[in-house]
């Protein structure tokens, strides 16, 4: 039977090459996004994560065309920077919204259905949800709630046959780096170090991996026939989560400091 993916954030970046890998596999693919258009050869809903309604007819359009659903992938997100002191709190309520309640607004309207197909929810995450990157704390912060949220929701969803997991990519060479909301409030006090924090973050990103190859990645899980809850994309990266486990929090925070915040 024909496989109906759901991915979010499905227009650009990882989002894209997820829903392009995932057609190429045979699945019927759904992309949501903010965009009132679509890449050719995708089906395309507007739909804005952090709009619940939205959010919810989007969906019951899919089941209404389709029949079932059988994979989502949550891919919508984006990132700021900037001090948490000079960071206004509205401004990391609004990512929140985005990266984990946009998230956590499309698992909710689907898994009545995915819970009939015994189907998969994938949810992007990032490296810096173990690795939290200073000057970009908030981002982190989203990160590693998805994390927590996709073990938790593995085991509440594990008797359906539903299964989840978080995917932790590094550096990424998308328009994210572009899209980057940042702000330099603050960056005399904190003696420039905010500006040479970000821009190294988004030197690694532009020279970062091929979104194709996250969204072969993530094709390759969705097909997978047993899931473990976390995963990381790439040898390099998979060594710094291993890092991240094995080190103790005084060690590794230190060697954070000296590549992110000295």
């Amino acid at each position: 039977m024909q496989q109906i993916a759901i991915v979010t954030g499905g227009t650009s970046g990882i989002g894209l090459a997820t829903a392009q890998a995932l057609r190429q596999a045979g699945y019927t693919v759904y992309t949501f996004s903010r965009r009132g258009r679509g890449p050719e050869g995708l089906h395309h809903l507007c739909a804005d994560v952090t709009d619940e309604d939205a959010v919810r007819t989007a969906v019951e359009q899919v089941i209404a065309r389709e029949g079932r659903l059988d994979l989502v992938v949550n891919c919508a997100g984006f990132g700021i920077s900037g001090a948490v002191e000079f960071t206004d709190t509205a401004d990391a309520v609004r990512l929140f919204d985005a990266n984990f309640f946009g998230m956590v607004r499309v698992n909710r309207a689907c898994l009545p259905y995915l819970r009939q197909s015994r189907g998969r929810i994938l949810n992007v995450s990032s490296v810096a949800a173990p690795v939290a990157i200073p000057f970009q704390a908030y981002y982190s912060c989203t990160k590693a709630a998805v994390n927590d949220y996709s073990l938790a929701l593995a085991n509440e969803v594990r008797p359906f046959g539903v299964t989840v997991a978080a995917v932790m990519p590094g550096d990424i060479a998308t328009g994210f780096t572009a899209a980057r909301e940042k702000s330099a409030a603050g960056d005399d006090v904190y003696g420039g170090r905010i500006a040479r924090s970000v821009a190294k973050m988004e030197r690694d990103e532009k020279t970062g991996m091929a979104p194709q190859v996250a969204g072969a990645y993530l094709c390759h899980l969705a097909r997978k026939k047993r899931l473990k809850g976390l995963y990381a994309i790439g040898f390099t990266y998979k060594f710094f989560c291993l890092l991240a486990k094995l080190l103790p929090v005084r060690v590794l925070n230190a060697l954070v400091f000296q590549l992110y915040a000295k």
